[in-house]
């Protein structure tokens, strides 16, 4: 396999917990800093994504049988988004060097006597489909090694927003929040905190029968239920140290109902509550302030110089608005002040973890997912087979 070179181009691509549609983005690295070339973001069919919240809504690990053609139609999605990213860009396949595609998790268990991550999108399906060798399954690798296999976000954080001085904390808002605590030396360290967006996307669809809270218009509507907010925070993950990884398996719907119980038990018995009754925009503005909470919780004890903030949640003006509350001294910006658009940050991390792998170097993780040693990750698909 030949070296890799800094103008080649390469390709990124993943779908998140928020489940919308697969994120991918072409970029190029001279002197390893990234130049985005083109991005697309293309929303999975209905019925893909119906099937796709089916799943993660049972909140159990899907059954083996579901899997095979799941993975094919993801792969297939995710094939298509690269070959029209490159069809509006006016960019030849045999000008990407690689394709990185992180695919769609539909299981994350880390811990426990059979640790496992299942990501479809198979990663050989899309090298046939693109023609373009293509890396995936990132994560196999650092959970054979006992590491949790997530987050790996830190690992592209620490290459592009060293501090000058001081800590750096990098926030990822997406279904899931994480956070990267990078210092000057380069030393780099993270985890989940817990849920981002995931709760705020779940609570509306049911609601409202939307796909997202724009803005957090409808949270900041209502008000944070403090019986709420206390039993939420009250959850045993929140406590504990890193490393730490979730996804919505864990956080859904199903973990949020009985904590509703108690405060809805009053009304289906007749009786009124002892404060105002609370309505659906009174628990969206509480879930909010739960992430709020629960980010500042994790980001304190750093004290850092700075949050740069990436992710969809870098848009919701209501839950950056609970942060700065809840962290007055922490100047937030995002991550566009140092570089790099927010909502492409995932998609190249996994152009950058191609370029990695191909140039055969590992990676650390042991401060981030506490692997035992630094490994390889991905699988190198070729369009003529594996390597």
């Amino acid at each position: 396999m030949r070296a890799v070179s800094e103008g080649e181009l390469w390709l990124g691509m993943i779908s998140g917990t928020s489940r919308d549609g697969v994120d991918a983005a072409l970029a190029a690295f001279p002197a390893g800093q990234p130049q985005l070339r083109a991005t697309l973001c293309l929303p999975y069919p209905a019925d893909l994504a119906a099937r796709l919240e089916r799943l993660a809504a049972g909140g159990r690990r899907p059954a083996a049988a579901d899997l095979p053609e799941l993975d094919a139609a993801i792969a297939g999605h995710f094939a298509e988004t690269a070959l029209r990213l490159l069809r509006e860009s006016g960019v030849a396949a045999a000008s990407v060097r690689a394709i990185g595609s992180h695919g769609q998790t539909v299981w994350h268990a880390p811990t426990g006597p059979r640790p496992e991550s299942i990501q479809l999108g198979s990663p050989a399906l899309v090298a046939q489909r693109t023609g373009i060798r293509t890396v995936g399954d990132f994560r196999s690798a650092d959970i054979a090694a006992g590491g949790q296999g997530a987050p790996l976000a830190p690992l592209l954080h620490r290459a592009l927003f060293r501090p000058a001085r001081g800590q750096r904390v990098v926030l990822n808002l997406g279904g899931i929040a994480n956070i990267s605590i990078i210092d000057r030396d380069g030393g780099v360290t993270g985890f989940d905190t817990g849920p981002a967006n995931c709760l705020l996307d779940a609570w509306i669809r049911r609601h409202r029968g939307e796909a997202l809270d724009r803005d957090g218009a409808w949270a900041a509507g209502g008000r944070v239920v403090p019986e709420l907010l206390e039993a939420m925070l009250a959850d045993p993950y929140f406590a504990r140290p890193g490393p730490k990884s979730t996804g919505t398996e864990y956080f859904n719907l199903a973990w949020l109902d009985p904590l509703l119980e108690p405060l809805l038990a009053p009304l289906s018995a007749g009786r009124r509550p002892a404060g105002p009754e609370p309505g659906p925009a009174d628990v969206q503005a509480t879930l909010a302030e739960l992430t709020a909470a629960t980010v500042a919780d994790a980001v304190r004890p750093f004290a850092p110089a700075d949050l740069l903030v990436c992710g969809g949640g870098v848009h919701n003006g209501d839950l950056l608005r609970r942060l700065r509350r809840r962290l007055p001294d922490t100047p937030l910006r995002s991550t566009a002040e140092s570089g790099l658009d927010p909502d492409w940050v995932e998609a190249v991390l996994f152009a950058w973890l191609a370029r990695e792998r191909l140039a055969g170097r590992p990676q650390d993780t042991r401060r981030i997912t506490g692997a035992r040693e630094a490994v390889l990750l991905g699988t190198v698909c070729e369009p003529g087979g594996v390597r």
